[in-house]
Parts: C-alpha cells; structure tokens; sequence
C-alpha cells in the first residue's frame, strides 16, 4: 500500500503503553507524516477520567521520547487537543485517520462533519484494542490502579 502524505491519530496518551504504542507504531506506516492530536489538559477536565492524568507537558515529554526511540522524529507534529475532533474538521490536506474501535462513533462523526464542510471525507483505519494477560483492554485507568502494567502484565491478583 502507497502511504498516505498526511494522517491524523490522537488521545490522551497518559502512561504511555502497549495500546498506545501500536496505535502510534501504525500511523506511521500508514503515513509519511503524522499529526498527533493530545488532549490539553483543558480537555483532559472535560473528559472526567476516573484517575489523575499527567500534565500536558509530562504527556508530550514522553510521547516524544518514545517517537524518538523508534526513529519517528522528522515525521510528526503534536497539536494539542481542546475538543474531540482537533484539526480533523479543519484541514484540507489530512488524508486519513488512525484510531482505536472504541472510537468508531467520532471517527464517523468526523467524515459526516467533513463532508458537510465540503472537505473530502478521510480514510479510517481502526487499530484492535490491545489485550493484557487477562484479556481485558489495556488502558491508563488500568495501570493507574495498579491492576496492570504497561505492557499489560497483571501487577497483583484482582
């Protein structure tokens, strides 16, 4: 398949971890260029996340460090998020979108906004939730309570 210029992922992106990692790890193959929607910590608030989240600033530390490490670093721009839908409404360019399944119901609602806007609708490509050890999703509220790791390993018995 011949990449996409430009394609859009975004998230909250607190604790970094294998979900993520595949998520972000995809968008790259798909596309030459990545914009990386993160939640400000404005939407943050909105969101009412059942655990703390780190700080904008910490978020995007991490992000790029592990964009880094996987050679991503000419290849990215992190736009901060303070609705849903970012720059998806928006740019002319922006061919495709990545995101989790959970997310099909924004991922559409992005498309019918676009067309409405006279923007050509994007691609979609859904990524599978990323199962830890108890085949249950990984996700930060998980980590957050100490039920998992990052990679999805059970850190005590539930």
């Amino acid at each position: 398949m011949k990449k996409k210029k430009l394609v859009a992922v975004g998230g909250t992106f607190d604790k970094l971890h294998k979900g993520h990692k595949k998520l972000l790890e995809f968008s790259f193959k798909i596309g030459e260029k990545v914009l990386i929607g993160l939640s400000s910590d404005e939407l943050v608030k909105k969101l009412q996340k059942p655990h703390e989240v780190a700080s904008y600033t910490e978020r995007e530390k991490n992000l790029i460090s592990f964009l880094k490490e996987k050679g991503f670093i000419n290849r990215f721009e992190i736009i901060p998020l303070k609705d849903r839908y970012g720059i998806t409404l928006i740019h002319p360019n922006l061919e495709a979108l990545i995101t989790g399944e959970e997310n099909k119901v924004i991922a559409e609602k992005i498309n019918e906004e676009r067309i409405k806007k006279g923007l050509k609708p994007l691609e979609i490509f859904y990524v599978k939730t990323v199962l830890a050890e108890d085949n249950k999703p990984i996700s930060s509220t998980r980590i957050r309570k100490g039920e998992i790791n990052e990679n999805g390993k059970l850190t005590r018995k539930n």
